[in-house]
């Protein structure tokens, strides 16, 4: 057995068709809340040893890395030996490997929740919620502001929790999928341009920023590619992304949140607060309105179109390399 699975196609899709029936049930375990607690386990010993701004670089760059290898190397070692027991039940592993590093069910199940919270004016719970799905301050959002963090979250979330994992997928099996997994979570836990983080999360943020730059615009393509089969305006997206999508200050979230503002004619982006300091974030699609509660729906849609749209693109393309390949 290789380190990578060469191009498991219909694990990947099996995997994706597991999330979408099942999702993450809440008493089965889940191997990110265990890299979750690794990172926590070295970054409160690696505090302990070390205080300085550079030492701090040094050791957040030791954990970016051993972090995800780590995670990859416990999946490869746990399908090595599973294949040792029975060739199925290596491959029944390695779809359920898979299935957890993709969130595609979680996702819509967050914004579904919120969604019904406004409806029924649950204003302060839809904030409270919202807050365990976004980085920025909650506490004082307005409905519409609300309604514009679930799309964006949505958005940039497709490529995360949906195609960013799949395309890793395609193309290592579990391992290389595990591998970006560890590395989001890195982001979401220590990523973070602020005080604590600025120097023991550099590595961790830049390494993710690497990891989504091609998942972020093969999300636009397959929105784009939704957006044609739904009859909705692709040429106006496509305009859309590539005047604003440069301007988001992540080189990764302006795509799908810029192809999400064009393709439904809202307007994304504008002031938020973290820990109660204001950042205008350049607006995505700013000739439209904010968007209405109906877009969460829309953008749900989206996400889903556009990762079965993927999905099948990656079937189709790995099962024909694996043809030739052997």
């Amino acid at each position: 057995m290789t380190f990578f699975s060469p191009f498991p196609w219909w694990q990947t899709a099996a995997a994706f068709g597991l999330d979408l029936l099942v999702g993450d049930p809440a008493f089965f375990p889940h191997p990110v809340v265990l890299i979750g607690k690794f990172i926590s386990w070295q970054e409160k010993g690696w505090r302990r040893l070390v205080k300085t701004p550079l030492g701090l670089r040094l050791a957040g760059g030791f954990v970016a890395f051993t972090v995800p290898l780590t995670a990859a190397a416990v999946v490869t070692l746990i399908l090595y030996l599973a294949s040792r027991l029975h060739p199925w039940l290596r491959v029944a592993l390695e779809i359920w490997f898979i299935s957890t590093t993709v969130a595609a069910r979680g996702l819509h199940r967050a914004a579904a929740e919120i969604d019904g919270l406004l409806a029924g004016g649950q204003l302060a719970e839809a904030r409270r919620r919202v807050g365990w799905i976004v980085g920025r301050d909650t506490e004082r959002m307005d409905a519409g502001e609300v309604v514009r963090a679930v799309v964006e979250t949505v958005a940039e979330n497709t490529v995360d929790a949906v195609v960013a994992p799949l395309f890793y997928a395609f193309i290592g099996g579990a391992p290389l999928a595990m591998f970006y997994r560890a590395v989001n979570t890195l982001d979401s836990m220590v990523g973070y341009h602020n005080e604590r983080y600025r120097h023991f999360g550099f590595f961790s943020a830049r390494l993710d920023d690497v990891l989504n730059f091609i998942p972020a615009r093969l999300t636009v393509v397959v929105f784009l590619a939704a957006a044609f089969l739904q009859g909705l305006p692709v040429r106006r997206a496509w305009q859309v992304v590539r005047r604003d999508a440069g301007d988001h200050p992540s080189p990764n979230s302006g795509y799908p949140e810029a192809a999400v503002a064009g393709i439904l004619g809202v307007r994304l982006g504008g002031l938020n607060y973290y820990h109660g300091q204001p950042s205008f974030r350049a607006y995505m699609g700013k000739e439209f309105a904010p968007p209405e509660q109906e877009a969460i729906g829309k953008t749900v849609r989206l996400m889903y179109s556009g990762a079965t749209i993927f999905v099948l693109a990656g079937t189709l393309i790995s099962a024909a390399i694996n043809f030739f390949w052997l």
